[in-house]
């Protein structure tokens, strides 16, 4: 199972929001750039870029600093998504170094859009289904859908998208533990690769989403745990890896 350290963007900084919320801000870093090489530096092979302002006004914000974070990290498989909502766009941050594509919104809004970027580009693009609920969030999560998480990723499967980040939106940056539970239901009903996201708190958490790896959670983001020192990044590799 990866451990994935996230980078969230706004204005510029290294930030993490409590449930989405962009009035609810705490700052970690001035230069996001040196945070990915810090978590290059600790042992991390994947990292995951969320450009949240460019998630609240559907278009990048912070293609520039993703460019610099790849060219920087060249030993680390980048995953982006925030305001991902045309193919030029997926183009450029491709061109950039980035390994994925996390769609969102327009995965939900426009499913045409998500089919014919799993066909132009093959195991390069993934969804971002972010719940409250139960129910499927979109817009940077300021609206429902009337979608299920469940119905929405089967649909997504049969597009062909490489994985799914599954979010709780409820627990995401509150520190207060992963729903293991959606997660491994979610995962458990489809075939497409699982990435846990939002709640993961401590090592308690790691070590349930790492029970639950035989039902399709290759991976587990982290965000505020880390920077707060809830979890010890390289302590955390080394149990998953089981050294």
């Amino acid at each position: 199972m990866f451990l994935i350290p996230a980078i969230d963007l706004k204005n510029g900084q290294c930030v993490r929001l409590r449930q989405g919320k962009m009035d609810d801000v705490t700052v970690f870093s001035d230069d996001p750039v040196a945070v990915a090489r810090r978590w290059s530096e600790a042992g991390a092979k994947r990292l995951h870029i969320v450009d949240l302002d460019g998630a609240a006004t559907g278009r990048p914000a912070h293609a520039d600093i993703i460019h610099r974070i790849c060219e920087s990290c060249p030993d680390l498989t980048v995953q982006v998504g925030g305001g991902i909502r045309d193919e030029d766009t997926v183009q450029r941050y491709l061109d950039a170094g980035a390994e994925w594509i996390i769609i969102g919104t327009r995965a939900v809004t426009a499913p045409h859009f998500l089919r014919d970027l799993c066909v132009e580009y093959p195991r390069r693009i993934v969804v971002g289904l972010d719940a409250r609920d139960g129910r499927v969030a979109v817009d940077g999560w300021s609206k429902l859908s009337q979608h299920t998480v469940l119905e929405l990723a089967q649909q997504f499967e049969e597009d062909g998208v490489e994985a799914i980040v599954y979010t709780d939106i409820g627990r995401d940056g509150m520190m207060k533990g992963v729903n293991t539970e959606a997660t491994r239901e979610l995962a458990s009903q489809i075939r497409t690769p699982v990435i846990a996201s939002g709640g993961v708190s401590s090592m308690d958490d790691i070590r349930a989403l790492h029970e639950i790896e035989s039902d399709g959670v290759i991976g587990a983001i982290i965000g505020r745990a880390l920077y707060e020192g809830g979890i010890d990044f390289k302590q955390a590799t080394l149990e998953v890896a089981g050294t």
